[in-house]
């Protein structure tokens, strides 16, 4: 089985099938038709097959022009049909992993892509995991659903876990500079999965273990989600003994050793960094063990939001005016700077809350005209235009997301009164006494 599999890779007649076409799943179609390999996407929004088949791309840093390049090469064929999952020699599951309301993993995703595999499922194809989830996973919950079947790993089909490392926006590193980490079920299965990334990716990394390979993504987003909140924390100690975090990371990261910068923020955002923690703290509780750092920086990181309404409630008191009735203006929706990306992103919680709290709160974004509807939030707003007039008709100005489009000398010129949650106003010179840090 493994040798016919390896001479399909080897020779470029492989299909690689991508269930999931978001921000980890439609990167991983453009590495893999770049590498050789014609790729069939997967996905239950029909929207989003109607865009690319119509050569649109709905990610902003996907280009629809790429869209349309693979669409001419005939490398890239978006579905909705499920039944063509046998076409296909390698399964890609790329789909979210959410957590419940109670911060318990929610497989419901895996669980759903898995069946829906499994009803198709032929001897030879290789499956690997993407999304970031709990060390078991592949084996405990992904395993038994295939194995349904009436087929057996290792014997009829291979198994592999390999976590996405996506950061939506970067321009040093993208899906095929990153080096992929790959975990197998068995030697088989690690080295057709190995063969498989080799095919898109510059550097693959081949693991013992499918636990091992889960593990080391849990291990990435934990450590930054740790550090963050230790920031986050240092920034309110520090506001309220009138030192400037922000000049205090400058000072220290010119040491060249034995440090790392991190930065404070009005929360964490994006699938992974606020999510994967609670999949390895759920985790550990089944063996009876209590990972207390990873708790207490979700409850820091989660407090976040709340403490930049403090700022603000603080700002406006300063000039005789309450939360209620106050008209906000929040620059920036997507989670992190000029990406058009909203999952789990703090501006959702800060418009909700200030809502909850009676101001009336509009939005400004560059990369995201409306909103739409999310697992858990539906805002049904529109972003207002960000002009001088604009901006004189509200009584604050958060700056949740310091979009590098943003011309802040404007906003600080003509803004009542501007909360900076990101520290995007450092090179503003003039206006500076209506500049809340937050």
């Amino acid at each position: 089985m493994a040798s016919t599999f390896l001479q399909r890779i080897a020779d470029r007649s492989a299909i690689v099938g991508v269930l999931g076409l978001g921000y980890v799943g439609l990167p991983l179609v453009r590495a893999f038709s770049d590498g050789g390999l014609r790729c069939v996407g997967f996905d239950v929004d029909p929207e989003k097959i109607r865009k690319l088949k119509a050569g649109q791309s709905y990610i902003k840093h996907i280009p629809s022009r790429l869209i349309q390049e693979l669409n001419k090469q005939k490398r890239f064929d978006p579905t909705t049909d499920f039944s063509r999952l046998k076409e296909c020699d390698v399964l890609i599951i790329c789909v979210p992993t959410p957590l419940t309301k109670n911060r318990d993993p929610d497989m419901t995703y895996v669980i759903k892509t898995a069946e829906a595999i499994a009803q198709h499922l032929r001897k030879g194809q290789l499956v690997v995991l993407e999304s970031t989830t709990y060390p078991g996973t592949t084996k405990e919950v992904v395993l038994p659903e295939l194995e349904k079947s009436g087929l057996k790993v290792g014997r009829d089909f291979l198994l592999a876990y390999s976590p996405e490392r996506e950061d939506p926006g970067r321009t040093d590193f993208d899906t095929v500079t990153i080096p992929k980490v790959v975990g197998g079920f068995d030697p088989p299965s690690l080295e057709a999965a190995s063969a498989v990334y080799a095919c898109a990716v510059k550097k693959v990394v081949p693991v013992e273990s499918c636990e091992i390979a889960e593990a080391s993504k849990i291990l990435e987003n934990c450590y930054r989600c740790i550090n963050i909140a230790f920031i986050n924390e240092l920034k309110m100690i520090f506001d309220k003994m009138g030192i400037d975090v922000w000049k205090v990371i400058e000072a220290a990261k010119t040491k060249p050793f034995g440090f790392q910068a991190f930065y404070p923020g009005p929360g964490l955002g994006g699938h992974c960094i606020p999510i994967d923690p609670f999949y390895l703290s759920w985790k550990a509780k089944r063996y009876d063990v209590t990972a207390r750092f990873i708790e207490l920086a979700g409850e820091l990181n989660v407090m976040m939001p709340y403490y930049v309404i403090g700022r603000v409630a603080e700002a406006l008191n300063e000039k005789g005016k309450a939360i209620k009735g106050a008209k906000i203006l929040v620059l920036g929706l997507a989670y992190k700077k000029d990406v058009d990306d909203l999952r789990e992103s703090p501006s959702i919680i800060l418009i909700e809350q200030l809502q909850h709290r009676g101001a009336k709160v509009d939005y400004n974004d560059p990369f995201i005209p409306t909103t739409h509807k999310q697992r858990e939030h539906d805002l049904k707003m529109k972003s207002v235009p960000l002009t001088p007039a604009t901006l004189k008709k509200y009584d604050i100005v958060l700056i949740s997301t310091d979009h590098t489009q943003y011309d802040y000398d404007m906003v600080v010129k003509h803004a009542k009164v501007v909360v900076d949650s990101r520290n995007a106003t450092k090179g503003v010179k003039s206006g500076r006494d209506k500049i809340w840090k937050a």
